[in-house]
This record gives C-alpha cells, sequence and structure tokens, in this order.
C-alpha cells in the first residue's frame, strides 16, 4: 500500500522564462497562478480553464491536474510538487 506522504504536494519548484527556479509552498504557488491568470484575456486561457467562473477556481484545477500554463511564445511556467527534508 503506498505510503499517503507520496501524494502530498505542499512544496514546488517552479521554472519559469528568465527567472531562477523558486520553491514555493502551494498558497504561494495558487497566488502566483493567480495573477498570471489575471493578467491573460479569457479566450487565450485553454478551454479547460474557461468553464471554471473563478480565477480561484482556476487556478486550484491547474495545481490538480498539470504542471504547466501556456503563458505565450517562447516563454513558459512549469511546477513539480517537491519534498523539501530538514
Amino acid at each position: 500500500m503506498p505510503d499517503p506522504l507520496m501524494y502530498q504536494q505542499e512544496h514546488f519548484v517552479v521554472l519559469e522564462t528568465n527567472q531562477p527556479e523558486q520553491f514555493l509552498t502551494k498558497s504561494e504557488l495558487q497566488q502566483k497562478l493567480q495573477g498570471i491568470l489575471e493578467e491573460m484575456s479569457p479566450q487565450d486561457l485553454p478551454l479547460d480553464l474557461q468553464q471554471f467562473d473563478s480565477i480561484a477556481a482556476q487556478s486550484e484545477h491547474l495545481l490538480d491536474t498539470t504542471c504547466e500554463l501556456d503563458v505565450g511564445a517562447g516563454e513558459y511556467l512549469q511546477w513539480y510538487a517537491v519534498r523539501l527534508e530538514k
């Protein structure tokens, strides 16, 4: 039986165009995604996000289902769950 700790996603490494890698908590990443989604026009959003009424729901869906967001030609935003050790 897999350990439930394997499915906890509390910390993420974020890779972004022309930025050093960042380690963010789940809430910090969700805030970052919300800020990016607010700046995007609705027609530029992926189709699966257009079904949600709020930006909070869109960012939660992204965290639950994928690890990247298309932010424009030649640019990228990716995130991966990591386990930090003390």
